[in-house]
């Protein structure tokens, strides 16, 4: 339906449709009537924080010129009602402000001076109104107020470890061949930094719409793929490029999934690879996303790792490569069941030659 509404319809060969998570990690998932949109300023240090960088320097400057206007109208109210500005240059008038204000320009002009506490030593507060004292207290409160959320939001949203993720970098496609006689899938990370990534964790999510028993249809259903949670090879020292494996066992969803199947289905799989920043301390998450034509069956990845004056050297131009291997078709449920197959008929064989070799009883 929606190749048909927003664009051409395309072969079944080269079939395109919406993805969950982009490559660079992107959710593709856009959230809409919300009704209860108040829950968002309750958390207001968050929602300044995602904005977006010219809505973020909108609202900072907005802040402080909003601010300066108000204390400067205010300013130019009182010197008005007290009458201030009528009293301009009478050495006899004791005016609230020293150096009178005479327009809402050197109003203004005091306002930003008392907040920024610039001191120009041309205007300054006396003690003849208690309201001007008062408003001299209250500008300096709102002011380090604003100051503490801006500059707080400005130093969060430069220093967010999002900006990390992207020297943490996915192999292209995924590969399934054989590793230690057991059918896996495989991909490839790598970090692009000499700082790494403490307590790195990888997991993998399978995107993948179903039918119950029952009729019942599940959108997008998130099941789990083992990475090696249960051994604790999730758990990475990500300083060269690893390969991720993923075993494909009776737990796993590939179990009946051959070559030529595989180019029917329709799934999504979700790498989500976490860690610490070494340099901040902040928890930063990569993420990206295979479909079904990003795999390659009967593939594996090329080393990328030598040995060069007493270290070893990454070769990230050799990141992607990949080169053919012989693996079978067929799915891990049927070659391990023609496993089973031939070891009961290597029994079967073993037992008959062992009842040949008996000695005949006299």
């Amino acid at each position: 339906k929606l190749l048909e509404e927003d664009g051409p319809v395309v072969q079944a060969s080269k079939r395109q449709r919406q993805r969950y998570v982009t490559k660079v990690g992107k959710c593709q998932v856009n959230l809409g009537n919300i009704q209860e949109k108040k829950r968002f300023l309750s958390d207001i240090f968050t929602t300044i924080v995602d904005l977006k960088y010219r809505w973020f320097l909108f609202v900072f400057m907005m802040c402080y010129i909003v601010t300066w206007v108000v204390f400067g109208t205010v300013y130019f109210f009182d010197a008005w009602a007290r009458g201030d500005v009528g009293h301009r240059g009478d050495p006899e008038w004791r005016a609230c402000i020293e150096n009178n204000v005479d327009g809402f320009v050197s109003a203004l002009l005091f306002s930003v001076e008392s907040q920024r506490t610039i001191g120009y030593g041309s205007r300054m507060v006396t003690a003849n109104c208690a309201e001007g004292v008062i408003l001299l207290m209250a500008q300096s409160i709102v002011g380090s107020m604003i100051d503490a959320l801006m500059v707080g939001c400005m130093f969060v949203k430069i220093s967010r470890p999002k900006k990390r993720a992207q020297t943490l970098i996915f192999s292209k496609n995924c590969v399934i061949s054989r590793r230690d006689e057991k059918l896996c899938l495989m991909f490839r990370v790598g970090d692009l930094r000499d700082s790494h990534m403490v307590d790195a964790k990888i997991r993998a999510k399978l995107i993948k719409s179903r039918q119950t028993a029952e009729g019942e249809f599940i959108p997008l259903e998130q099941s789990e793929l083992n990475l090696g949670y249960d051994t604790g090879e999730d758990r990475l020292f990500l300083v060269e490029p690893q390969i991720i494996c993923h075993v494909i066992n009776r737990r796993s969803p590939f179990w009946d999934m051959s070559a030529e199947s595989l180019r029917r289905e329709q799934f999504e799989i979700i790498i989500i690879l976490e860690g610490i920043v070494e340099a901040t301390g902040m928890t930063c998450q990569a993420r990206t996303s295979y479909t079904e034509d990003e795999i390659l069956w009967g593939y594996r990845f090329e080393p990328c790792m030598s040995l060069e004056k007493g270290a070893f050297r990454v070769d990230y131009s050799r990141f992607e490569m990949t080169f053919e291997v012989q693996t079978p078709a067929a799915s891990a449920k049927e070659l391990h069941e023609l496993k089973e197959l031939e070891r009961q008929e290597l029994s079967t064989l073993s037992l008959y030659w062992d009842h040949l070799l008996q000695p005949c009883a006299p």
